[in-house]
């Protein structure tokens, strides 16, 4: 990671601001909402939270299953704000794509950082992850979006949607037909020899199996970030680069981009619920339902998100989500680093600083347990917050 700077000239499309320029204030305003509930679930004082601040088990959905779509979602549209504001300073695309390719390996190497603090034992290493899947949606999506553009009106060009469009198809589609049409080894084919979508008799599971051993694996015989569920992640990351285009073209006023916005986020919640009987939900498998359905409520958020900001003008206390917005990777790695080294810090016999918090916490509130979960995970976020927040005062947004 390189040395923090005062001053940023162009978005980041994963830890700059971009609410330098106010047209893209919701964008930030949503990504430091998104990391803050993924600090809040990731870091849950007991495992008997609110169903809503826990991952669907399998299939289905809840509140805390939006998090990780979003910031993909996020990254996306940011590849667009940083890709042409480069680009019309004279940016040669070469550059660009060299450091897109710098910054998508910092960015799995944090990865790496995260999955293994603070012992780093290879042995047990594991390589997928969250960031490992950023560092790969975005090195390929913000490649793509480099060099796939059509010669008009400039020397850079101008960026394709057609193309877009098609990609986002295909990766929904293909997903689809390899996921249900495909023979699993040693299983049979879904849907006839086994159950579609079996937790473990799945082609996604099966080949991060013949890849990687259990102790590599989140789940042992499977991992939610695994190789092939990558590819309906793409799509996630190519609805944000649609929605950033849309952002940022001249079409029509404020309130009619908070509109197509909202038209756009429920009829995609709508088109996922339609494809839900056939391809269930399911993030653990970023099922083609799921990207759309997922998507469809980043839409609707950023819909209100713009609508406040952009046709409202509302600003009055937007700058408590700033503090995460402007800094979302560096706050991410941080409670995940923070998380596992005060894991490993005893107190007493048999506890640790986390544990010991939250069992104190619980202890004052003994018949409501989940509200007791839920006080020490805000207590965590807060916490994360205070540390990040100098930071934003002295204007230091951390660049990869």
């Amino acid at each position: 990671m390189s040395s923090a700077t005062r001053t940023v000239s162009a978005p980041d499309p994963l830890v700059s601001p971009v609410s330098s320029s106010k047209r893209y204030l919701a964008v930030d305003l949503l990504r430091g909402l998104t990391i803050a509930f993924m600090i809040l679930v990731n870091d849950n004082g007991s495992d008997r939270a609110f169903w809503a601040l826990k991952h669907a088990e399998w299939n289905g959905f809840t509140p805390t299953d939006l998090v990780f779509p979003t910031f993909l979602f996020l990254v996306g549209a940011s590849i667009v704000f940083s890709t042409e504001a480069r680009l019309s300073r004279g940016v040669p695309r070469a550059s660009l794509f060299a450091h897109t390719v710098r910054r998508a390996i910092i960015i799995f190497l944090l990865g790496l950082v995260v999955n293994s603090a603070p012992f780093f034992h290879l042995s047990t290493l594991r390589y997928y992850g969250v960031l490992p899947r950023i560092a790969v949606c975005y090195l390929v999506i913000a490649s793509l979006y480099i060099w796939i553009r059509r010669p008009a009106g400039s020397a850079a060009g101008q960026p394709t949607v057609a193309d877009k469009i098609g990609l986002l198809v295909a990766c929904l589609l293909g997903y689809y037909i390899l996921m249900r049409f495909v023979p699993v080894p040693g299983f049979g084919m879904p849907g006839r020899d086994i159950p579609f979508l079996d937790r473990d008799a799945n082609i996604v599971a099966w080949l991060d199996r013949q890849i990687f051993s259990a102790k590599h694996l989140y789940e042992g015989t499977r991992d939610p970030e695994g190789l092939l569920s990558t590819i309906p992640a793409l799509g996630t990351t190519l609805i944000g680069v649609l929605t950033g285009l849309f952002l940022r073209s001249s079409a029509g006023t404020e309130t009619h981009k908070a509109r197509v916005l909202a038209i756009a986020g429920a009829s995609s919640v709508f088109l996922g619920l339609l494809w839900n009987p056939l391809f269930p939900i399911n993030k653990k498998l970023w099922t083609s339902s799921f990207v759309l359905y997922a998507a469809g409520w980043s839409l609707l958020i950023l819909a209100v998100f713009w609508f406040l900001v952009q046709v409202r003008g509302y600003r009055r206390g937007t700058w408590v989500l700033l503090v995460f917005g402007t800094n979302a990777i560096a706050a991410y790695v941080l409670s995940e680093v923070m998380a596992a080294c005060l894991g490993h810090v005893r107190v007493g016999a048999h506890s640790n600083v986390l544990r010991w918090t939250a069992e104190h916490i619980a202890a004052v509130m003994p018949s409501y347990p989940a509200l007791g979960s839920l006080a020490y995970s805000l207590l965590y976020v807060l916490v994360c917050w205070l540390l990040v927040l100098p930071l934003y005062r002295k204007k230091i947004f951390i660049k990869i």
